[in-house]
């Protein structure tokens, strides 16, 4: 049982591309872009997947030593394989087929087959 008035309130993702991975979950998932205070710092985008989902992307800070995952990489080469089990988001489509479809036509792979 979850403790009185917790909720889940937003997931994050580092990039070192955050715009290219903004226009991804804008592009193929529908994510809409939502007000986000500039801290002048590093690069970040807020994005809210309609009615209440809310997605954080981050500038990943060059000074870390920790491989960056291949969705996010800018490398031409991106192997999904280097990521570990633990590290992904998952989103529910109402028409697998038809998303396949869709991110074919955008010359993008999609991996896995979940109900």
């Amino acid at each position: 049982m979850a403790a009185k008035g917790v909720c889940l309130h937003h997931i994050s993702r580092e990039s070192s591309d955050v715009k290219r991975l903004a226009k991804f979950y804008n592009e193929i998932l529908g994510f809409e872009k939502i007000e986000c205070p500039d801290n002048g710092i590093y690069e970040r985008i807020w994005m809210r997947l309609p009615p209440v989902f809310s997605l954080h992307l981050i500038e990943r800070n060059p000074k870390t030593k920790l491989p960056e995952g291949p969705w996010s990489s800018t490398d031409a080469i991106a192997d999904p394989k280097n990521l570990s089990r633990g590290h992904h988001i998952c989103f529910a489509v109402s028409n697998y087929d038809s998303f396949v479809q869709t991110i074919k036509v955008r010359g993008l792979r999609a991996r896995g087959s979940y109900p």
